[in-house]
């Protein structure tokens, strides 16, 4: 656990001096003057290895921005803390916004627990920016005014794998078999999948629910060797995804594997040639733009490894967040909600600037396939992926491959 709070201990004489020139109130008032920034994580269970990224991230912006001078002359400091699942990460989201008195709380990678913040958000009509959960229905039919999301959705990544699959001619007539989490982050992940292969005459023969405890996947491998798909399609999350790869590979099937969700930390652990197929990300350490390139740089020089996607997320949501705060000029969060829903344009560190809708509040920003280098090409253990052209193209607009009004359920006015 990260509990960066910098509070002040005076001792002796100088506290003495201190009290008697300025007066204990003074004191209260310096130390209250910082922003509080609660942030909430999974540094357990299946996507812990995400979440650890993730603290590296939001750390790094937030030493970076406190070098600067703050925001307005204030300081940040960090709460950091594991979320674990769902009703402890609402617990805890609870406890942030009533004992630690966050000004901003940010966070959380799991669906099922940035459910449970976004509801003790609305419960008590304050701000949270939900970063790494993917699930359409945290901003579809569950979404609200108080929360606003910044990884892309499941829909996104299915469209930016899709893409490519269609230009490749993997999907017309194609019989495909798919293996999914049994939580709300695989349901609608599939649901979207469903959607993709009915529009483009693709054929789904079976799928499997998988609990996120599961580890050892020959039950389900053993199924789609009966099955004899012509692709099968990965709709997992965390180290289920590094597992399911490195059993697939051992089984040594001919066709196919691609994925609708993967984040870099899991390729990684997949290892050099256990990885095939085409999968979406929302940003690798390879990117070739100018302010990309130099947050990886910073970020091996400050740890000693390249930035997974959710080091990068972390980061660039808190550079956003300083940006509104810097902009209102306040840490208020109807203010702040203002400001995130007038459409300000945000440095992410890609080849366009991204933007929240105002209507759903997600943000809108590039996405990528990318597919494993040939066996031998690695230049290290993080050099085991290339990354596709960005999608949309540049004379796309960047919500083409969103979900439109008429697609997504959310109503933010709702009572």
């Amino acid at each position: 656990m990260i509990r960066n709070n910098r509070r002040h201990v005076l001792k002796g004489g100088a506290a003495l001096a201190g009290t008697l020139a300025f007066g204990f109130p003074a004191i209260v008032r310096a130390q209250s003057n910082n922003i509080k920034i609660g942030h909430l994580t999974p540094l357990t269970g299946f996507l812990g290895a995400l979440g650890a990224y993730a603290q590296l991230g939001i750390k790094m912006a937030v030493e970076e921005i406190n070098a600067a001078g703050g925001v307005n002359g204030r300081k940040l400091d960090l709460i950091s803390e594991d979320s674990v699942n769902p009703a402890t990460a609402a617990t805890k989201a609870q406890r942030m916004y009533d004992q630690d008195k966050v000004d901003i709380l940010m966070g959380e990678i799991s669906s099922a627990s940035s459910l449970t913040i976004m509801q003790v958000a609305e419960r008590n009509k304050r701000f949270f920016l939900q970063i790494g959960a993917r699930s359409d229905a945290l901003r579809g039919k569950n979404c609200n005014r108080y929360t606003f999301h910044v990884d892309i959705p499941n829909t996104v990544m299915v469209n930016a794998v899709g893409q490519a699959l269609v230009r490749d001619k993997m999907v017309k007539g194609k019989k495909f078999y798919t293996l999914t989490a049994d939580y709300i982050f695989g349901h609608d992940l599939l649901a979207a999948a469903k959607r993709f292969f009915a529009a483009n005459d693709g054929n789904l023969i079976g799928n499997e629910l998988i609990a996120t405890d599961v580890t050892d996947f020959s039950p389900y491998l053993l199924k789609v060797r009966q099955a004899k798909p012509d692709v099968v399609c990965c709709n997992l999350a965390g180290n289920q995804v590094t597992n399911l790869v490195k059993q697939y590979a051992e089984f040594g099937f001919t066709f196919p594997m691609i994925g609708f969700n993967l984040n870099t930390a899991d390729a990684w652990a997949a290892g050099e040639g256990n990885l095939s197929g085409t999968w979406p990300t929302v940003w690798y350490h390879t990117l070739d733009v100018p302010t990309s390139k130099t947050f990886v740089a910073n970020f091996i020089k400050k740890y000693g490894k390249p930035p997974e996607n959710h080091a990068w997320i972390e980061y660039v949501s808190m550079k956003i967040m300083a940006q509104a705060m810097a902009a209102t000029k306040t840490t208020d969060n109807a203010k702040l909600i203002q400001y995130l829903e007038s459409q300000a344009e945000f440095e992410i560190l890609k080849g366009r600037k991204g933007y929240f809708r105002n209507w759903d509040h997600q943000l809108m920003q590039e996405a990528y396939p990318f597919a494993p280098k040939p066996k031998g090409q690695a230049k290290d253990k993080w050099d085991l992926m290339a990354l596709g052209p960005a999608v949309p193209g540049a004379n796309q607009s960047l919500e083409s491959i969103a979900p439109t009004k008429q697609e997504n359920p959310c109503n933010l006015d709702k009572a």
